[in-house]
């Protein structure tokens, strides 16, 4: 058995200076995803994500980042999902990024809504036709017998459409995550990282240093 108390990296790579910051966590944040994305990372859009029931009880997940704006940051998923059922009745979220290679961390919070109909029909319809048909296919979350009952689902999927075109079931579509805070954590010598964290307030944004 391997002996993870002595598993131990040093990290080296940089630092976080406040003053070299955008005022604004979105701007911030574009630049890291473009760093991550030049460094070749393997799905440096790649995120957890993390929900709750209204009891508290969490579930997370690795989901994919397919769009970030002023207004916040967008994935797509089956609603009748785990997630989908959770934030229905609990509708917030954390998200974090590990682009574990470039020793960097984004750690954001916020609350969650669907996007409109209209953008999730757009999206859908970029997507290859195998991913369409799997949006159809999977009950998601729920339990299934085997392997071969998902494949039949698939199969029958696929002759329900034929060669019509494949449209968006209402069941899936996209969620737009507002956040309310927005961490950025770099790895630093002797585990004294740097950790930059942007609050959400009613003016704006404003930035604090966080301990390690």
């Amino acid at each position: 058995m391997s002996n993870l108390r002595q598993m131990r990296q040093e990290y080296a790579a940089g630092s976080l200076n406040e003053n070299e910051m955008a005022s604004d966590p979105i701007q911030e944040f574009e630049q890291w995803m473009d760093a991550a994305i030049n460094a070749g990372l393997s799905e440096p859009n790649a995120m957890i994500i993390a929900t709750a029931t209204p009891d508290g009880k969490p579930s997370a997940r690795v989901v994919l980042l397919k769009e970030f704006n002023h207004e916040g940051f967008v994935f797509f998923t089956n609603y009748n999902s785990r997630k989908g059922k959770e934030l229905k009745q609990n509708p917030s979220a954390a998200i974090l990024f590990d682009w574990h290679d470039i020793e960097r961390q984004v750690r954001i919070e916020g609350m969650v809504e669907k996007i409109s109909e209209e953008a999730s029909d757009e999206y859908f319809n970029s997507r290859p036709e195998s991913a369409k048909i799997g949006a159809w296919a999977s009950p998601q979350s729920r339990i299934i017998k085997d392997r071969d009952e998902l494949e039949k689902l698939q199969e029958e999927i696929e002759d329900q459409f034929d060669d019509l075109p494949v449209h968006r079931p209402s069941h899936w579509g996209g969620y737009l995550v507002r956040p309310t805070s927005i961490e950025f954590w770099q790895g630093r010598p002797n585990r004294m990282h740097d950790r930059i964290v942007y609050y959400k307030t009613e003016d704006g944004w404003t930035m604090h240093r966080l301990a390690p």
